[in-house]
């Protein structure tokens, strides 16, 4: 594809959006109805807001979804702490949850308007950001083009490329490049997604290690997990987390498999909690019995699986156990984050189709903090034998940790990467009139 024709296909590509703009309504209704748009937000997807811009810099960061969002939290208060105003986008109802959680009235949040140019050009007609802070991998055509077009700074922080998204972008490299020109910088999480950056036009391109190394751990309620503790008693347990449809009833064959051997119980956490009503009905079709979180069930001597079917509680599933299975790794592909439950201890198993965590899995398979299975027998055998050896286990938990603290020190990396662009505004922000300061509280934290 020449450059002539990778403009082309972008200028298609805006007048689609122009035509399809009018008919998005029953779109996001349908996507309401479902619970995966907050009905009274909606018009945030349009670019529409209620909240009053506050007066001086503002930074935009952009964040898909929880595991994005968690990622950038740090590197948002360490902006904010310079004074600066920040807009913070998620693309769903959970991550938006997390971002209310965790950061609440400190930034202004709204949904990510769709990447349409009139939703487009209103958000940032309206909101006037200084810079653009984007995570991971979130390449929007209509997005990047506006805001170079409005010579908007805009960095990719934490950035990745997936083995399948650098497929398709090499086999279009001039509308790549005519993208990735527009990006002011790339900080990527490994050497490889540098490469892959580079390759595809990017500059310049920087290496910081993975953000989601320096979160916290994600947080838990204390007295419920001594609630379930309580009830859980002396019985051992394992968990299969972030699970994706055939995961599931790997898990369940695997309980049935330990059962003879061990009175375990097992706690299943699937990655999308809608699912909950199809996999207990498969659970019960197993001859399982089951306790339900959204229910608020209680785990009974004869409860075979506990399922975790609620938002922003995987900090509570992960106390329950020290051994854990992350899915999307043998089926669907790519893997989930498996540093979340090295960071609380756990020893972790997981299938090998994980490219999307390629290097965090490789630090762990060689400091011992983690297992591959290549299917559900080898799982079934891997959990049994850390249920029969808890030194095996407290092994794997050290090497999570060592792994852990060598992959630390991302964030550092990633603000000396943003110094040339956030030092302007933090002098900005503090040549504000004191008087400003109450329209800034005001407009912040608005949910």
């Amino acid at each position: 594809m020449s450059r002539g024709w990778a403009r082309a296909a972008l200028v298609g590509y805006r007048w689609f959006g122009a035509g399809i703009y009018p008919l998005l309504g029953p779109y996001l209704a349908i996507r309401a109805a479902k619970g995966k748009e907050e009905r009274s937000r909606r018009k945030e997807r349009y670019g529409r807001s209620n909240i009053a811009r506050p007066i001086g810099p503002l930074v935009w960061f952009h964040a898909a979804s929880v595991g994005e969002t968690n990622a950038v939290i740090p590197l948002i208060r360490e902006v904010r702490r310079r004074g600066i105003t920040v807009v913070l986008t998620t693309g769903t109802v959970t991550s938006a949850g997390v971002a209310r959680d965790r950061v609440g009235d400190d930034v202004i949040h709204q949904y990510v308007p769709l990447d349409l140019k009139p939703a487009v050009s209103r958000f940032l007609d309206y909101w006037k950001p200084d810079l653009a802070i984007i995570a991971e991998s979130e390449i929007w055509p209509m997005t990047i083009l506006e805001l170079g077009a409005r010579r908007t700074p805009q960095v990719l922080v934490n950035g990745r490329l997936s083995d399948r998204s650098f497929a398709r972008w090499s086999r279009r490299p001039s509308l790549a490049d005519a993208l990735f020109e527009n990006l002011s910088h790339v900080v990527a999480q490994s050497d490889l997604d540098a490469e892959r950056f580079r390759s595809l036009g990017a500059r310049p391109v920087t290496v910081s290690g993975n953000l989601k190394v320096d979160t916290v751990p994600p947080p838990w309620d204390k007295a419920e997990l001594a609630r379930l503790q309580a009830q859980i008693d002396k019985r051992a347990t394992w968990a299969a987390v972030s699970t994706f449809e055939g995961e599931d009833e790997i898990a369940a064959a695997v309980h049935r498999a330990l059962k003879p051997r061990h009175k375990a119980l097992t706690i299943l956490v699937p990655r999308h909690p809608d699912r909950g009503d199809a996999i207990e009905t498969m659970l019960k079709n197993n001859g399982l019995n089951v306790a339900r979180r959204s229910r608020g069930d209680t785990i009974g001597p004869d409860t075979d699986v506990y399922l975790g079917d609620t938002i922003g509680e995987m900090g509570l599933y992960l106390n329950l156990t020290e051994i854990v299975f992350v899915g999307k790794s043998l089926m669907g592909g790519g893997g989930q984050n498996p540093l979340e439950p090295a960071m609380l201890g756990c020893a972790v198993l997981s299938g090998s189709k994980v490219e999307n965590f390629r290097e965090a899995y490789a630090r762990l398979l060689r400091n011992g903090g983690a297992r591959f299975v290549r299917d559900g027998e080898m799982l079934a055998k891997g959990v049994h034998y850390l249920l029969s050896n808890p030194q095996a286990r407290e092994a794997m938990a050290v090497g999570g940790e060592k792994t852990l603290n060598d992959m630390r020190g991302a964030l550092k990396a990633t603000v000396r990467a943003l110094e040339p662009y956030i030092n302007p505004l933090t002098v900005k922000a503090r040549l504000l009139p004191r008087d400003n300061e109450d329209a800034e509280t005001q407009a912040g934290g608005q949910w």
